[in-house]
């Protein structure tokens, strides 16, 4: 490879790169700062109109307060109701256990002859 190298050194002719800085300023804007500028303008327009159309599109103060009431209401009703059969199955599971306890001393009573005692 160096050999190769070393050859075109040797019998090459040197190359003319006069035109390159004028074919590599043709391809590169006239003022890059000033483009990048007018980018980022742009970029900040397009983000504020996509914050205000979010912003526009979130629903108002009062179309949510009367659901929330609503939801308040119908949690209090809910709960209300909650505590009324849990007092309720208070009630069964006493009533249920006076006559598993019934039953116990009629069942002992009958095995072993004795009257009921009153209850």
């Amino acid at each position: 490879m160096q050999l190769a190298t070393d050859v075109l050194q040797q019998c090459g002719l040197p190359a003319s790169f006069n035109n390159i800085q004028t074919a590599i300023n043709k391809d590169q804007p006239a003022n890059p700062t000033e483009e990048y500028a007018q980018l980022l303008i742009a970029l900040i327009a397009q983000t504020a109109k996509d914050i205000h159309v979010l912003i526009d599109s979130l629903p108002s103060e009062e179309s949510t307060a009367t659901p929330l009431c609503k939801l308040e209401e119908q949690n209090h009703e809910a709960a209300t109701y909650c505590l009324s059969r849990e007092m309720l199955l208070e009630k069964i599971q006493s009533a249920l256990a006076d006559i598993a306890q019934s039953q116990l001393i009629t069942t002992r009573s009958s095995t072993h002859g004795q009257s009921l005692p009153d209850l």
